[in-house]
């Protein structure tokens, strides 16, 4: 007997039959879409629909503005955990296992935002696969599994980061805080605006890095998402934090167990291509930011 769908897959097929009594068409295809993306199709029938595996074949890989939010809805889990797959998804299989292991009993939703075009089911039954079309730039995968976000607390994180131990413990903890907007284990701080470096401690800094970022699902709500000019990782993070402490709430950083590996996006790139994409990032960080001393730890101009 086939295992029956997860719940996610029932609750998308759930809203698609809403949305075609309600004869909202185009909104009920993107529904099935992102159904036949999970691995699954659903078939209507004279009681309302029913639901079968999909056969082997290529996933259904959606633009990133056609995928449905859920942030509207309320939470379903404790903690949601993302990543985005450009390349390299045993860095995910690696990341997964380890978070699998440090849930202590949590609700955990996991969601790979995924632009390769491998099989949804690879990461397993308890993931939920966003398959984008390829070409889809970084800030776009991140903001297309953020959208489908049920949990309270939510990780946005890189493949090269591995749980050790129970990571999530002081990252809930933190932001117990109300004005805790943004934390995680890679602070980083600015004494000109223009370079930023490793924050000397744990507490309050500029930006956290995307490697691991814990935030309320309020605060992506608040803040909205990443800014979708960033098609490579580099910086995305900083202004998406400066949006966030923008809103009047804090950045800190917290330090939790876990492993750094290799990033394989940056290790893949030429020196120059490092160069001119950072350069292009970074430009259209400045392009908002510049100047913004406010928003710093520092708080005021060199020399002010």
């Amino acid at each position: 007997m086939a295992d029956p769908p997860p719940e996610d897959v029932r609750a998308l097929a759930e809203r698609r039959a809403t949305e075609r009594a309600a004869r909202n068409y185009a909104a009920a295809d993107t529904l099935r879409d992102l159904i036949a993306a999970a691995g699954w199709t659903v078939v209507d029938d004279p009681q309302g629909f029913h639901l079968e595996p999909a056969a082997a074949a290529e996933p259904t890989r959606l633009r990133s503005a056609d995928v449905p939010s859920v942030l509207e809805e309320p939470p379903t889990a404790e903690v949601s955990l993302h990543w985005v797959v450009e390349g390299w998804p045993e860095d995910v299989d690696r990341a997964l296992s380890s978070f699998r292991g440090v849930a202590g009993g949590r609700s955990l939703q996991f969601v790979v935002a995924d632009v390769t075009g491998e099989p949804p089911g690879r990461w397993g039954a308890d993931v939920e696969v966003v398959s984008l079309e390829a070409g889809t730039g970084w800030a776009a995968a991140r903001n297309a599994g953020l959208r489908r976000s049920r949990g309270t607390t939510i990780l946005a994180l890189d493949g090269s980061v591995e749980a050790t131990g129970d990571v999530l413990s002081p990252l809930e903890a933190a932001l117990a805080d109300p004005t805790v907007g943004v934390c995680g284990p890679f602070g980083i701080v600015t004494e000109d605006l223009r370079e930023f470096r490793e924050a000397p401690a744990p507490g309050d800094c500029d930006a956290i890095e995307g490697y691991l970022m814990a935030f309320r699902r309020s605060t992506l709500q608040l803040a909205g998402g990443f800014d979708e000019r960033f098609r490579w990782y580099r910086s995305a993070d900083i202004e998406w934090c400066f949006r966030v402490r923008d809103a009047g709430l804090r950045i800190t950083s917290v330090p939790v167990p876990v492993a750094r590996h290799e990033h394989r996006m940056w290790e893949a790139a030429t020196p120059e291509e490092r160069d001119r994409w950072s350069r292009r990032n970074f430009g259209a960080f400045l392009d908002r930011w510049r100047d913004r001393w406010d928003l710093t730890v520092r708080g005021h101009t060199p020399g002010a």
